[in-house]
């Protein structure tokens, strides 16, 4: 069987879905600003690059690259790709927390994003 780019397609809805499904129970939007905003030890938190809230483009606070806006009200293109929301959780939840998110962290923060209009 083989897969093409069409394979990873998805949308914000069944990313929520999935990461609830593995938290074993729903995602929390004030927890995942709270999230979003807290500096969890370190020296930045998601809203140094993403802003506080993520609805306007951005740019990170290290590399001064641009960073379209991370809420899919404002940018129908994000989070409609489960690669690319896997990846982005990866390398940004190691640099904000020095670890991976966990399931209800991701759940979280994915409610957090979505209820942004």
């Amino acid at each position: 069987m083989a897969f093409g780019p069409q394979a990873l397609a998805s949308s914000p809805q069944a990313e929520l879905q999935r990461w609830q499904q593995a938290a074993g129970q729903p995602g929390n939007a004030a927890r995942g600003q709270a999230f979003f905003k807290q500096r969890h030890g370190g020296e930045w938190s998601c809203a140094s690059c993403h802003g506080a809230p993520p609805t306007l483009d951005s740019q990170h606070a290290s590399t001064g690259k641009k960073i379209a806006a991370m809420a899919p009200a404002f940018n129908a293109e994000r989070l409609t790709d489960s690669a690319k929301v896997d990846k982005w959780f990866k390398r940004n939840c190691k640099d904000v927390l020095s670890r991976e998110c966990t399931a209800i962290e991701k759940a979280d923060v994915l409610a957090y994003l979505m209820g942004l209009k």
